[in-house]
């Protein structure tokens, strides 16, 4: 079963030739996609030679997602993070879950970088409240086929909660599956704001979304406890 990656980034430099090559020791039998937001770190120039295709757009990553779907050549596509460290045999598992038909994608849980006890918390927290209000978002590795990606419409081209949006839409189509195997996240975006303020700043923000707050007030929120800088730069640039 020929599958397509598609790592939307935006000024990853720092991180996007390890990633890329742990990746493709990992998944050595798919094809790799770039999806750029116009990176002004030189990110393009160093993932070039560890992708096998490269597309650049705006800086919003359901754009940048919905152009490497685009440009994919397989029929199941694999939506990861950057910074995401994908399980052995992932591809594996992705392959078996979509031996049934029924199957339209599904997911993988989550485990959070760092010994910091109150990532646990989160790991579990997050999975639990996920499975309460029917809601996921992109860092869990969202994979589907490409026939209903393409009938869904892909990702709303929002600032915010487009992952989040994108799963509800794969849910309806048809069934999705959790696999067990861990991704693992990158803590540094809890290391910079603080374990605690984002935890609760993320769980009040999807509580608010499931009882249908409006973009705006979430994007404030985002804003105000979400970011490391007083002038947080739009909601989508600053989410990397």
């Amino acid at each position: 079963m020929a599958i397509s990656i598609i790592i939307p980034v935006l000024n990853e430099g720092a991180l996007i030739q390890k990633s890329l090559r742990r990746l493709r020791e990992r998944a050595p039998e798919a094809e790799i996609i770039v999806a750029d937001g116009t990176s002004a770190d030189g990110t393009v120039d160093l993932a070039a030679g560890l992708c096998d295709r490269l597309v650049q757009t705006k800086a919003n990553r359901a754009v940048q997602m919905n152009a490497g779907a685009r440009i994919a050549r397989a029929d199941v596509l694999w939506f990861l993070h950057a910074d995401a460290k994908v399980p052995p045999g992932a591809l594996t598992e992705i392959e078996q879950a979509l031996q049934d038909r029924q199957v339209v994608g599904g997911f993988f849980r989550i485990r959070l970088s760092g010994k910091n006890s109150i990532y646990r918390l989160t790991d579990s927290f997050g999975h639990y409240a996920g499975l309460l209000l029917r809601m996921r978002c992109g860092d869990h590795g969202f994979f589907c086929r490409r026939e209903i990606f393409a009938q869904i419409d892909g990702f709303p081209e929002l600032d915010l909660m487009e992952d989040v949006e994108f799963f509800r839409k794969l849910r309806r189509a048809g069934r999705v599956v959790v696999i067990p195997k861990r991704i693992v996240v990158s803590a540094r975006r809890y290391e910079q704001i603080g374990p605690l303020r984002l935890t609760l700043a993320y769980g009040l923000i999807a509580t608010l979304y499931f009882f249908g707050a409006p973009l705006r007030l979430l994007d404030r929120i985002y804003r105000r406890h979400c970011c490391r800088e007083p002038a947080c730069p739009p909601a989508r640039s600053a989410s990397y």
